[in-house]
C-alpha cells in the first residue's frame, strides 16, 4: 500500500544540510563518552584501570562495528520505502531489523563469555590489566541487544529524514552514558564496573525512547508481521547485511592494520601516527555527517525511481564533501602543530610528528569522495557492489603498503593509506555509472 505522495522531488543545499549538519554534531559527540569513561577510571591512579577499559573497548569496537551494518540497511531500506511512499513496506523492514538486531543482541550475550576469553587472548592481554579488562566486559556485554536495537533506530530515523530528531537520540545517549560515568565513578566509586554500568544503563534508555518514537511514528494498519518472514524480503536482508558486515570488517582491518604496522616501527612512531590520527577522527564526523545526507537522498530517489534527484544529490554532495574537507585540512595544517606540542608526551614524539603532519592534511581531502560514495552506496542497497569495491580498495592498499614501506618506511605508510581512501573513492565512482543505469531504467 503506498501513499499519497509525490514520487519526484528536488534536492536542495537547504535539505543537504539539514540532515548533514546535526549528523556532524552527533559523530563529534561520540568520542566524548570514550574519553569521559577513560578519564574518570583514571583518576583512581591505577594505569591498569586505564589498561582494562582501553583492551575492553578495543573488543566492543570490533564486535559493534561488525554490526554496524544493522544501521546503513535500515536507512537505505527506509529510505527507498519512503521514496517509493511505501508506509508497509518501510514498516516490515523495520520489524525484520528489529528481529535481527535482537537475536544478534541476545546471542552475543549467550556467547560473552568465549567472546570475552577469545578477544583479551588475540590482544595478549595479561596480569592487572586483563583482569580489568574481563570485569568492565562482563557486565557491558549486557548493552549489546540494546545497542543493535538503537542502531535499527537510529538508521530507521535517518532513513525517514528526521536528522534533528537522530541528533537529540544521539545526545541522550552519549549525554546520559557521560553524565551517569561522572556520577557513578566519581561520586559513588563504583570504579570500574560503574563506568560499564554506565554504558548498558545508557543503552538501555534510549531503546525505550526509541521504541517510543518508533511507536508514535507509525500506523497500526501498516504493520505486517507475517510479512517480515516473505522469503524475497528475507533473502534481500539477509544479503544486504552480510555484504555491509564484509564492508565494515574490511574498512575495521584497514584502520587496524595501520596502528599495528605504526607499532612495529617503534613506540615513538605509533604514538606520534596515533596523534595524526585524532586529527582524521575529527575529519570522518564532518564526512559522515554528509554521507548521511547523501544515504537518505540515495535511498529516496532509488525508491522514488526518479533520477534528476539523484543526480542532484550526487553533485551537491560532491561540492559540500569536497568543500568541508578542504576547509578541515587548512585548519588541520593552521593548528596541527599546536595541537602536537600539546599532546605530544615526548620530543622525540613530537618531532615525529611534526615531520608526518602534511599526511594528516591531505587524509580529510583525500577521504571526502570515499565517505560520499559510502553513503550513496548505502542508500541505494547497492552492496554487492560496495563489498567488492571495498575488498578491491583493501588489496590495493596492502599491495602498495609491501611495496611503499620497506622504501619510505613510515612516509611509506602514510602513502599506502592515503591511496587506500583514494582507491575507494575512484573504484566506487567508477561503478557508479555501471549502476545508475541500471537502478534507473
Amino acid at each position: 500500500m503506498s501513499d499519497k505522495r509525490s514520487l519526484s522531488f528536488e534536492v536542495s543545499h537547504h535539505e543537504i544540510l539539514r540532515i548533514a549538519l546535526p549528523m556532524m554534531l552527533a559523530h563529534l559527540s561520540t568520542p566524548l563518552v570514550g574519553l569521559v569513561a577513560t578519564g574518570v577510571v583514571g583518576r583512581a591512579g591505577d594505569a591498569a584501570l586505564i589498561g582494562g577499559v582501553a583492551l575492553a573497548s578495543v573488543i566492543f569496537d570490533v564486535v559493534f562495528v561488525s554490526c554496524n551494518f544493522l544501521r546503513g540497511a535500515t536507512t537505505g531500506f527506509t529510505a527507498q520505502a519512503v521514496g517509493a511512499g511505501n508506509r508497509t513496506e518501510e514498516q516490515s523492514m523495520l520489524l525484520g531489523a528489529f528481529v535481527i538486531a535482537v537475536g544478534v543482541g541476545v546471542t552475543l550475550v549467550l556467547l560473552r563469555r568465549p567472546i570475552g576469553i577469545l578477544g583479551l587472548e588475540v590482544l595478549g592481554a595479561s596480569g592487572a590489566a586483563a583482569e580489568a579488562a574481563r570485569g568492565y566486559f562482563t557486565i557491558r556485554i549486557w548493552s549489546a541487544p540494546f545497542v543493535l536495537f538503537n542502531y535499527v533506530a537510529f538508521g530507521w530515523i535517518l532513513g525517514r529524514g528526521e536528522a534533528f530528531l537522530g541528533l537529540m537520540l544521539q545526545t541522550l545517549l552519549n549525554g546520559l552514558g557521560i553524565a551517569l560515568s561522572l556520577w557513578w565513578v566519581l561520586y559513588l566509586g563504583w570504579g570500574l564496573e560503574g563506568a560499564a554500568l554506565a554504558s548498558v544503563v545508557a543503552e538501555a534508555v534510549t531503546t525505550a525512547v526509541g521504541l517510543v518514537l518508533v511507536i508514535t511514528r507509525t500506523s497500526a494498519a501498516h504493520w505486517n508481521p507475517v510479512g517480515i518472514w516473505n522469503t524475497r524480503r528475507l533473502r534481500r536482508l539477509a544479503a544486504v547485511n552480510s555484504d555491509m558486515m564484509v564492508r565494515s570488517l574490511a574498512l575495521l582491518l584497514g584502520i587496524s592494520f595501520f596502528t599495528r604496522q605504526s607499532a612495529a616501527m617503534g613506540i615513538d612512531i605509533l604514538a606520534a601516527n596515533t596523534i595524526l590520527l585524532r586529527f582524521y577522527s575529527v575529519a570522518i564526523s564532518f564526512l559522515d555527517g554528509m554521507a548521511t545526507a547523501a544515504e537518505q537522498l540515495a535511498g529516496r530517489a532509488v525508491g522514488a525511481r526518479y533520477r534528476p534527484a539523484f543526480d542532484q544529490m550526487v553533485r551537491l554532495t560532491t561540492g559540500w564533501g569536497v568543500g568541508i574537507a578542504a576547509g578541515i585540512s587548512f585548519v588541520i595544517a593552521l593548528t596541527g602543530g599546536l595541537v602536537i606540542d600539546w599532546m605530544g608526551p615526548s620530543t622525540a614524539v613530537k618531532h615525529i610528528a611534526h615531520e608526518f603532519l602534511p599526511w594528516a592534511v591531505f587524509l580529510p581531502l583525500a577521504g571526502a569522495v570515499a565517505f560520499q560514495m559510502d553513503g550513496i552506496f548505502i542508500g541505494a542497497t547497492w552492496s554487492r557492489e560496495m563489498r567488492n569495491m571495498m575488498l578491491l580498495s583493501l588489496a590495493i592498499y596492502l599491495a602498495a603498503w609491501a611495496v611503499l614501506t620497506p622504501a619510505f618506511g613510515n612516509h611509506g605508510l602514510w602513502m599506502s593509506f592515503l591511496i587506500f581512501l583514494g582507491a575507494r573513492s575512484i573504484a566506487f565512482r567508477l561503478w557508479m555509472r555501471r549502476l545508475v543505469p541500471r537502478t534507473f531504467p
